[in-house]
């Protein structure tokens, strides 16, 4: 198969949010996000899909010898194939890629976060650097667009793990921190045995209250002058940000369920958003 049409497939099959803003770009831009959407994807399934810690550790590594590949050889993955010319024509760094892949190794080494702190290491790695990937592909004249991309990537990731409580906590990871259950005194066994208590109510409208300050911090430093060519993060903004307000109107029962828009409404978003910008 062509690799960018492996990557086209990829990214279809997920369903996610993401590629309702691809449609808009011109076809370069977007055979270059849908490829580093791919990588993504295909990274972030090795552990998800994977039950043997040790496989998952060894395919990860593998992933980082074909991003060597990628800058400076004949990689095997369509995927990586696929990078080959993104990287050299919109300037991607090679230790962003990399970073992902340390990102999703996390999710092997730490199935609980004591802090903030340390669970902000994990959004960077697995979001904020595909922000800074991704503002390189649509491009910006102003410095300050990667404080945005980067804020906005933390906005996205806490969003994520508002939305999958319930789901993660299936595959035994908690990724809300350790402290902070502690503070509405929520407990790990009221997560994975899905106890929906007053605390945990508490507790999930703290971490909605956090990623609105994350997503008005990434509007307030992306500059005017760069807005129509970040249109892309914008549309995903207003997709997750859209997430985020049903996660609230709803009460929040992420231990049961799991909220997400119709594919109208999201197309609907992304429309909306490309005409405002």
């Amino acid at each position: 198969m062509d690799p960018n049409q492996y990557c086209q497939e990829k990214a279809a099959a997920s369903g996610s949010s993401f590629y309702y803003s691809f449609m808009f770009l011109p076809p370069d831009q977007r055979r270059a996000i849908i490829a580093l959407y791919a990588f993504c994807r295909e990274v972030d399934d090795v552990v998800d899909d994977c039950s043997d810690e040790q496989v998952a550790r060894t395919t990860l590594n593998w992933w980082r010898t074909q991003v060597a590949e990628i800058y400076g050889g004949n990689p095997q993955h369509p995927v990586a194939q696929a990078l080959v010319p993104v990287v050299h024509e919109f300037n991607l760094a090679e230790e962003h890629l990399l970073e992902i892949i340390d990102g999703m190794e996390m999710d092997l080494d730490h199935p609980r976060y004591q802090d903030f702190k340390s669970l902000q290491l994990y959004c960077y790695r697995v979001a904020s650097v595909v922000g800074l990937l991704s503002v390189e592909i649509f491009g910006y004249s102003d410095r300050r667009t990667l404080k945005y991309a980067h804020d906005l990537g933390i906005a996205f990731q806490l969003t994520n793990i508002i939305r999958d409580v319930g789901e993660d906590a299936r595959r035994n990871r908690i990724y809300l921190p350790m402290d902070e259950l502690l503070q509405f005194g929520v407990t790990a066994a009221d997560i994975m045995n899905a106890n929906e208590t007053e605390g945990f109510k508490e507790l999930m409208m703290f971490q909605i209250q956090r990623a609105q300050r994350y997503y008005e911090q990434a509007f307030e430093h992306l500059p005017v002058a760069d807005r129509k060519s970040q249109r892309t993060g914008l549309i995903m903004a207003a997709i997750y940000r859209a997430t985020l307000d049903e996660l609230a109107a709803s009460g929040c029962h992420v231990l049961k369920e799991r909220v997400s828009l119709t594919p109208l409404r999201k197309l609907w978003l992304a429309c909306k958003t490309w005409i405002k910008n």
